[in-house]
């Protein structure tokens, strides 16, 4: 059959796209890509608060057009970042594939440091996440956390000028496009959790629409979709979005068990509350991220989101 992707127009974006293209048309369908621009690609010179304060809110602002897209027919299906998807999609879509994950951790990137660690006093890290910031803030509260948006190419070039000593990104999208000559660390959950769906892409279609949900059942990761659903519940149940200071990390461990990271932290003060343990992966993944969730409320995670949320309605 001929489908039509819509997809964001960056470099990664077009690579996740032409990848599951490429993997459609192995299975002999047709396939073209319509290069769709989202409010968040509009924006890129200003900070995701100030999206959320033009458009009302920061969920789903790299998804919002394509979505428009595929309500209208003119595309059958998206290709995602997970992480950017909101966690309850807007009515009448469905997320049909999650294809098996890659690396889902952050990356210490610099050019002239081997380590976060390593960083001097005072040195100034990128990054766009506050979710990275709060927890930079945690493992160093020395280091000053600078603003840094744009595409993976903007961000190198701006760290090779020396504007920042180090970033901090996504392995996947480093690893996807070959730009990992400047990565010296690959952070370990338990220090740096991932943000839900991380590594993860998402496939959205049109619920109702058989004959595209069907030819990308052969897409589907079992172990990939366990993994994300537990997240993105979890990161439900707490409230949070992309942009909010939440990481929920699953991976499977043995046909009888997931183990599971999380974290909740405060991007002002580094304060975190933070759980890692496993649990019967025959567990519904729904209930499952609720469990998450309620053991870091009773940790204590629902004070910092309060806080959060509180600072920035003061903004």
């Amino acid at each position: 059959m001929n489908l039509r992707i819509g997809s964001r127009g960056s470099q990664l974006a077009l690579w996740q796209a032409n990848h599951v293209a490429e993997l459609l048309r192995m299975e002999g369908h047709t396939v073209e890509i319509e290069i769709i621009k989202t409010t968040g690609d509009r924006l890129q010179a200003v900070t995701f608060a100030q999206v959320a304060a033009e458009s009302g809110t920061a969920k789903g602002m790299f998804t919002k057009e394509i979505e428009e897209a595929l309500a209208d027919g003119r595309v059958d299906l998206a290709v995602h970042s997970l992480k950017d998807l909101p966690t309850e999609l807007p009515e009448g879509f469905a997320l049909a594939a999650t294809p098996k994950r890659v690396d889902p951790r952050d990356v210490f990137v610099s050019v002239n440091y081997e380590s976060l660690a390593a960083l001097p006093v005072a040195a100034r890290v990128g990054t766009s996440s506050q979710r990275r910031r709060a927890q930079l803030k945690a493992l160093r509260p020395d280091i000053e956390a600078v603003e840094f948006r744009g595409n993976v190419d903007t961000r190198l070039r701006k760290l090779s000028e020396g504007q920042v000593d180090a970033v901090l990104l996504a392995a996947a999208g480093l690893d996807r496009l070959g730009r990992t000559d400047w990565v010296k660390e690959r952070l370990n959950p338990g220090d740096f959790c991932p943000a839900a769906g991380q590594g993860a892409l998402g496939i959205e279609t049109r619920v109702g629409d058989e004959a595209t949900i069907a030819a990308l059942e052969f897409l589907d990761d079992a172990d990939t979709r366990l993994a994300v659903s537990v997240e993105r519940a979890a990161l439900a149940a707490l409230g949070g979005g992309c942009q909010v200071p939440i990481g929920v990390y699953c991976r499977r461990v043995d046909a009888e068990h997931a183990e599971i990271f999380a974290v909740v932290a405060d991007p002002l003060t580094g304060a975190a509350v933070r759980i890692h343990e496993q649990w019967g992966a025959a567990v519904d993944p729904r209930a499952l991220g609720t469990l998450v969730a309620q053991r870091l409320f009773e940790d204590g995670a629902e004070k910092l989101l309060q806080a959060q949320a509180g600072s920035e309605a003061g903004k």
